[in-house]
């Protein structure tokens, strides 16, 4: 059955680009392929976006990244395709109103629908806002998947074993601020989605299990890496991204997804250096070579269950700031990173 996307706007004018007709079907694009979720009859790749500038208003950040969805896909339109299954856009949620909390709760329906029907999922943001609409979708996919498993379950069975989601997030910032209280307490931001996952997480009596990849530590005050500390975070600040050291990243990020069941991979553009990223909401001097994130995205790809199938289930990108790029510079790396996660999702 056809995913129900009633809660997005599914726009297909910016799937457009090459064609190389004397090809034939080997000189396909990306542009050809895509198909609107309305046509999602066999399973593949969901890809979902989040228009949305309030999270990174809220943290005093610099707005732009509505605009990022679209941009990509601009970007992914004209790539070559490579891929083995369909895969699908699922239209844009737009956040026009204010309204986060109810942005990122039609964002969680969507992911949550687009897995039950065993579809992968990509999400645009947005500022990083978008991870804890991406997270709820995933939370509540896993509750369902557990309450159904609960149904046909009976005292010839194992005790239910509690989920373990391994959040990856490849960012300069820890992103783990409590809810301000300046906003009464209860609103989130670009800087709270971890935050609000840990709650989650401790509201349904799972472990957290969180590592964030590359965090600078000029950016994130002592208090960040103290609850961060006593969240049992595992981080690997980016000076420590090096060639001499990948071996041991690579190692720390395997023992970390070798503890959990699932995966959700998120990227933070502002993860890379502003020579290659300009166009993000808080530019980085330093961040994570790109072959360097490259190399440690494999043991992410790699990871299989006890059924052998892929852990990683969701994956989404955020801060790409248009407002701010260069010549597309950063919304090309962006559609390079998603070309890259539909190839190693299946």
């Amino acid at each position: 059955m056809p995913i129900d996307m009633r809660t997005a706007v599914i726009d297909m004018s910016p799937w457009q680009g090459r064609n190389d007709a004397e090809d034939g079907d080997r000189g396909l694009r990306w542009h050809h392929q895509v198909q609107p979720a309305d046509n999602a009859n066999d399973e593949g790749i969901m890809l979902l976006g989040f228009a949305c500038d309030e999270g990174v208003s809220r943290n005093k950040g610099r707005t732009g990244a509505y605009d990022a969805p679209v941009v990509i896909r601009k970007a992914l339109a004209n790539l070559a395709w490579h891929h083995k299954e369909p895969i699908y856009d699922g239209g844009d949620i737009h956040c026009d109103d204010g309204n986060l909390e109810q942005a990122q709760l039609r964002l969680a329906n969507d992911v949550s629908q687009a897995l039950r029907q065993k579809h992968k999922v990509i999400v645009f943001g947005g500022g990083h806002e978008v991870a804890w609409g991406t997270f709820q979708g995933l939370g509540r996919y896993i509750q369902q998947k557990q309450t159904q498993q609960h149904e046909i379950s009976s005292s010839d069975y194992p005790p239910q074993h509690v989920p373990r989601i391994g959040i990856i997030n490849f960012d300069a910032h820890f992103d783990l601020r409590s809810l301000p209280a300046a906003l009464g307490g209860n609103l989130g931001s670009s800087g709270t989605p971890f935050h609000q996952a840990a709650r989650f997480c401790e509201l349904q009596s799972w472990p957290f299990h969180y590592a964030c990849i590359g965090v600078n530590q000029a950016s994130n005050t002592q208090a960040l890496f103290d609850k961060a500390d006593e969240l049992g975070v595992t981080y690997i600040e980016d000076h420590n991204l090096n060639y001499f050291e990948l071996k041991q990243g690579i190692e720390i990020l395997q023992g970390f997804i070798a503890e959990c069941d699932y995966l959700y991979l998120t990227i933070d553009m502002d993860a890379f250096p502003a020579s290659v990223a300009p166009g993000v909401s808080a530019p980085a001097a330093r961040g994570i070579p790109l072959d360097i994130f490259e190399a440690l995205l494999q043991p992410i790809f790699a990871a299989k269950n006890a059924q052998h199938e892929n852990k990683l289930l969701v994956a989404d990108i955020a801060e790409l700031n248009p407002r701010f790029d260069i010549d597309n510079q950063t919304a090309r790396l962006a559609a390079r990173l998603t070309w890259l996660i539909a190839q190693s999702i299946r």
